[in-house]
């Protein structure tokens, strides 16, 4: 190991294919070699980004935990706590966050970080219990947006503990800007492919959401205002991208209201960066979110965005500039409903493309100055070694 270098190691519950899986991965894999030697533990499983990581050099240990509660996780990540001896240790998510400070606690780790993703609305009360027991010695809480600090403020941790750090989208592999025949061209083959007709010369809107099919990410609301677009006689396909545990019962409900001819499951997929460009709109139902990157990477390919107005998609969609927010009417899932599918209809008339690229060019603009991976890394360089130093006058 080069003299000088801060030993980091960060802990996550999985590499599965999810929003802080990927920002872990491209935190990791850029970090300056000559500045960090980074370490990274996985409790549960590893995942699709164990492979990204590996090749980037960076070791990967896999606990294996399979219990809510195991003594044999915890003390295997304390082993390899106490064989790497950390600089810094930054935890990842809930489970991550428990172990992980617990033991780095235990064993005198100078700088502990504690990694917020997201809104939480689900945690019991015993889990807002080990979140105040360990604030007291956790050093920071880096968070990918505002709302988080709000969210956690209320419940109890101290505001200036918070660093937000925002999620960063890699570029996009193909020019910024592509002339409209190239375009098309691109959507025909995707519809092609996917073996959805269309007429010639007339080319159907094509709408874009990524998620994992879960309730956070109301994605039956989605197939509702689909329902209704049909019913207004708009020539488009829904194309939902992502995998989840309601999976099956979206299909049902998609079936039961009659619209499998306009929307298509197309489960987990490796080449998302390929079928972005060919969406017209990219929509995002979220009950609550930490930061989505999917708004990203589709404001990074020049897709314009229709989002939830929720904490965490404020801070990427500006009404009216990079993109549209649907307001949560007091939870009137109607009316959310019905303005999702009007907002849809308004944005893809004709009259209105040049607003689309206008939105769309904005968001591209502000994604690549403030959420780079330039940013990400310089972002939590200077947090770490902040916090170090600081550890080191003490």
């Amino acid at each position: 190991m080069t003299p000088n270098r801060l030993k980091l190691l960060l802990v996550i519950p999985t590499l599965d294919k999810c929003g802080a899986e990927k920002q872990l991965t491209l935190l990791a894999s850029n970090l300056p070699k000559e500045r960090f030697d980074v370490r990274v533990v996985a409790l549960t499983r590893g995942g699709p980004y164990e492979a990204t990581l590996r090749d980037a050099g960076v070791p990967v240990d896999i606990i294996g935990k399979t219990a809510k509660f195991s003594p044999r996780a915890y003390w295997r990540l304390k082993k390899i706590i106490r064989d790497f001896r950390p600089d810094v240790v930054h935890t990842w998510l809930f489970a991550a966050n428990a172990y992980g400070r617990r033991a780095a606690f235990s064993l005198g780790v100078p700088a502990v970080v504690c990694g917020e993703r997201c809104l939480d609305p689900w945690k019991a009360r015993w889990q807002g219990w080990v979140d105040r027991r360990l604030e007291p010695k956790t050093d920071a809480f880096a968070v990918n947006s505002s709302g988080i600090v709000d969210f956690y403020v209320e419940r109890g941790i101290p505001a200036e503990k918070f660093v937000v750090i925002p999620n960063a989208v890699e570029p996009p592999p193909f020019p910024r800007s592509i002339d409209s025949a190239t375009a098309d061209a691109a959507k025909i083959a995707l519809l092609k492919e996917l073996q959805l007709p269309f007429e010639p010369g007339r080319l159907p809107f094509l709408i874009g959401l990524v998620a994992r099919l879960w309730p956070q990410k109301r994605v039956k609301e989605a197939l509702w205002a689909a329902d209704q677009l049909k019913f207004a006689q708009l020539d488009f396909y829904l194309l939902v991208i992502g995998d989840g545990p309601e999976r099956e019962s979206l299909l049902r409900y998609r079936d039961a209201l009659r619209i499998s001819d306009r929307v298509r499951f197309l489960g987990e997929r490796d080449d998302v960066s390929r079928l972005m460009p060919t969406f017209d709109v990219l929509w995002n139902c979220s009950a609550y979110e930490g930061q989505s990157n999917s708004i990203l990477e589709a404001q990074s390919c020049g897709v314009p965005v229709i989002a939830s107005d929720v904490p965490g998609n404020r801070d990427l969609v500006i009404p009216g500039e990079t993109g549209v927010l649907v307001p949560e009417f007091d939870g009137d899932r109607i009316r959310r409903r019905t303005a999702l599918t009007r907002e849809t209809f308004r944005l893809l008339k004709d009259e209105n493309a040049p607003q689309r690229r206008a939105l769309a060019n904005a968001a591209r603009v502000r994604v690549e100055r403030e959420f780079s991976v330039d940013a990400l890394i310089a972002r939590h360089v200077e947090l770490y070694e902040r916090l170090v130093a600081e550890k080191k006058r003490r």
